[in-house]
């Protein structure tokens, strides 16, 4: 592929996000069209990036953002109120069809919605097709790409079924919940992206894509319960059910905004299945074909269970896994997690502090409320958990693997970072860590945290009897293992 000069607006976006690396890797020249430059700073490919202050409702800023662009990727949608966006949404595609036409931009990529011809469409998916045909009749070059649910983390689409999968084991559904849906995965949908600018393309004209799983949405949260270990989820379908009060039953119990949730019901109301292939003809399927549903799923959940409970920019790989959250995307994105979090100065150098950490367990004991550990571990083994009976290896040294009563050592970076994963009866995962750091002459620093995954309503509600004892039990284990920190240092001098 001959690389090309290649304009993304929408890089803070989901899908934007995760193409501009890999657009990168394809070899073009990345230009970034960004309202507020100052978000792409920590993104790691920002340096091979040109960034561009621009809005698409300024003209004067696109017909600059456009000059020497081969190709616009226009992946901008709105989410708000329809009375508002629609209106807005057309000005500013005309905005861009304008600035591209007076510069010889050479073709416009296009991410729009899958949907059946001639029928009524909801306020966004009406909105999403009328820019495609802004684009198609800006006298450029026009590939639309029509894609239903897209599967991944951070997907709206997916972070729905994720959310109500999860919390609720009855779910009450409009009868949208009985449509037909063509659900692709995400790697699959940033493959069409990239193969997209240099694609052969006799006229402008939009192409489905999908996955090859034909399924109903129903079937889709069934599928998700199975494939992340939850019992299986019963749905219960109501016609009376509005997109308006289905939109405030998904605010109500799940992190999803209202409104993004009245918006995505809304889009559910046709089926969304690919009407041909003729995509094939000028982009061929991914070497080892469209993901199924299933395997998109379980990529999309990888992160969960595997360790690695924090992604931030910096420690992020230029491309990483297309199905993998970002730092941009939305705070109500990604599994639900609980997180108790401490912090405690201790009188101490930071060797000693690691010395009292790496002893904690076993016959060590866990340094707040014994008889609390105790009773959490007869309750384990009541339940055919393997208890506090394991005890620790060696009274003094941790080496990744090693069991520590009903926790495992998974990660230890001797002198700074624990953290431990339960290996007791819990409905979810858990994970507890600490962190020692040097804070000046004589003195240290400890961070705690406790990190629960919970797996459905069970889990939710696990958490929540709990959480009562955890100012007691986790307030009480920091303070004594840097009183107990302390003490040794000041014995030693």
């Amino acid at each position: 592929m001959q690389g090309l000069r290649v304009l993304v607006t929408g890089a803070t976006g989901y899908i934007g996000g995760r193409l501009v690396p890999r657009l990168l890797s394809a070899g073009h020249d990345v230009r970034v069209l960004a309202r507020s430059p100052e978000k792409l700073l920590d993104v790691p490919w920002a340096r091979r990036v040109e960034v561009v202050r621009g809005d698409l409702g300024d003209p004067d800023s696109l017909r600059a953002a456009t000059a020497g662009m081969d190709v616009v990727y226009y992946l901008v949608h709105s989410m708000g109120n329809a009375s508002e966006f629609i209106e807005t949404e057309r000005i500013e595609a005309s905005n861009m069809a304008a600035a591209a036409q007076a510069n010889g931009v050479g073709r416009f990529v296009y991410l729009g919605g899958l949907h059946p011809e001639n029928v009524e469409l909801s306020p966004h998916m009406r909105s999403r097709a009328q820019v495609g045909r802004i684009l198609m009749d800006s006298g450029v070059p026009t590939l639309v790409l029509q894609a239903g649910v897209v599967i991944g983390s951070g997907s709206a689409s997916f972070e729905m079924i994720r959310h109500l999968t999860n919390r609720l084991p009855v779910m009450t559904t409009p009868k949208w919940v009985n449509n037909r849906i063509q659900p692709i995965a995400v790697r699959d949908v940033l493959y069409y992206l990239v193969r997209a600018a240099d694609a052969p393309l006799e006229r402008s004209r939009g192409f489905d894509i999908g996955g090859p799983d034909v399924l109903t949405y129903g079937d889709m949260m069934k599928v998700y319960a199975e494939v992340a270990g939850l019992r299986r989820r019963r749905v219960l379908v109501l016609p009376v059910l509005t997109p308006r009060l289905a939109g405030l039953w998904i605010g109500l119990v799940t992190p999803i905004p209202v409104q993004l949730g009245r918006a995505l019901i809304e889009s559910l109301h046709n089926d969304a299945v690919a009407a041909d292939h003729d995509i094939d003809a000028v982009i061929p399927p991914p070497k080892d074909g469209a993901t199924p549903y299933r395997q998109a799923v379980r990529l999309a959940l990888r992160q969960i269970g595997d360790g690695e409970v924090e992604t931030n920019w910096a420690s992020a790989s230029l491309e990483g896994a297309p199905s993998d959250p970002l730092p941009s995307d939305p705070d109500w994105s990604g599994a639900a997690a609980y997180i108790d979090e401490r912090s405690v100065g201790c009188d101490a150098d930071a060797e000693t502090l690691w010395r009292v950490v790496e002893s904690i367990g076993g016959e060590n004991g866990w340094y707040s409320l014994p008889l609390a550990w105790v009773i959490r571990g007869w309750l384990d083994r009541l339940f055919g958990g393997v208890g506090l009976r394991r005890g620790r290896r060696d009274a003094r040294h941790l080496n990744t693997g090693d069991p520590l009563d009903f926790w495992r050592v998974e990660r230890i970076d001797r002198g700074s970072l624990l953290r431990l994963r339960a290996e007791m009866r819990t409905p979810g995962g858990a994970w507890l860590e600490w962190r020692v750091s040097p804070d000046g002459p004589h003195r240290s620093r400890l961070d705690q945290r406790a990190i629960f995954f919970p797996k459905g309503l069970a889990g939710q509600l696990y958490w929540y009897s709990i959480l009562p004892f955890h100012g007691i039990v986790f307030k009480g284990m920091l303070t004594n293992i840097a009183g107990a920190a302390a003490r040794e240092y000041t014995a030693a001098e």
